[in-house]
């Protein structure tokens, strides 16, 4: 089955950076990918797409991350963004807009990839979550860094955070989420990590880095009419 590192932020005006971080994930044979533009949305270009596109042959797809501070905020970003053919996640710390999210058909991924936002995590958006068919996110960046104090707290949150998903069991992907390529790990090695450290079942750490990440690509692509959003500019790249 294939895995995918689900969470690779990167500058799309940087062609530098780009190809720096598919290539560390070409050398640590990472086939599946799903990039996420860290600069400003609207930078995103016809020409810097066909960079992207052109510069490996590994399976590239694409998502926004929204990150409102207010639920006016929310109500905008979905307007504008809800169209484009790539899934959409929101992060936040806010309980109202979490509410929000988890109900509205628009949002694919509710990301609780930051400490902050596990901490807020509940029953309650889990399980609303989990009735309308919304994929949770978290990641484990949070607990490979390398001051001990936060790592330790982190991988409490993280922990309880896990234990959350494997009782209400809901949709959920795993990632990376690691914005330094050296720290890139091989999703099969993250399963690992999820398995050892966190106690979730290997077969169920498995599939939130593919199975999972299959059937969330397949949701979106099925809930979109249209795949371009802008004359010549194809968000999501087809497996060969």
């Amino acid at each position: 089955m294939p895995y995918f590192e689900s969470r690779l932020r990167v500058n799309f005006d940087d062609s530098n950076e780009v190809n720096s971080m598919l290539n560390f994930c070409e050398k640590l044979n990472i086939r599946n990918v799903i990039l996420e533009p860290s600069n400003n949305i609207k930078n995103l270009s016809k020409d810097r797409l066909k960079i992207i596109e052109h510069i490996s042959d590994i399976n590239i797809h694409y998502r926004l991350n929204l990150r409102p501070l207010t639920l006016n905020m929310y109500k905008k970003d979905l307007r504008k963004y809800s169209k484009y053919p790539c899934f959409l996640s929101i992060e936040t710390s806010i309980k109202e807009i979490q509410i929000k999210a988890a109900k509205d058909s628009r949002v694919h991924v509710l990301s609780y990839s930051e400490p902050d936002n596990m901490k807020t995590a509940t029953l309650g958006v889990i399980s609303l979550a989990k009735q309308n068919g919304t994929f949770i996110e978290f990641s484990l960046a949070p607990i490979m860094i390398a001051n001990k104090g936060s790592q330790s707290r982190n991988f409490r949150l993280l922990y309880r955070f896990t234990q959350l998903l494997l009782k209400i069991k809901p949709n959920y992907i795993i990632s990376g989420n690691f914005k330094n390529p050296y720290k890139l790990r091989h999703p099969r090695n993250l399963s690992s990590i999820c398995h050892t450290l966190l106690g979730m079942p290997l077969n169920k750490a498995k599939e939130g880095f593919s199975r999972n990440v299959e059937a969330l690509l397949k949701q979106v692509k099925s809930l979109k009419n249209e795949n371009f959003f802008q004359d010549g500019i194809r968000l999501i790249k087809e497996d060969n």
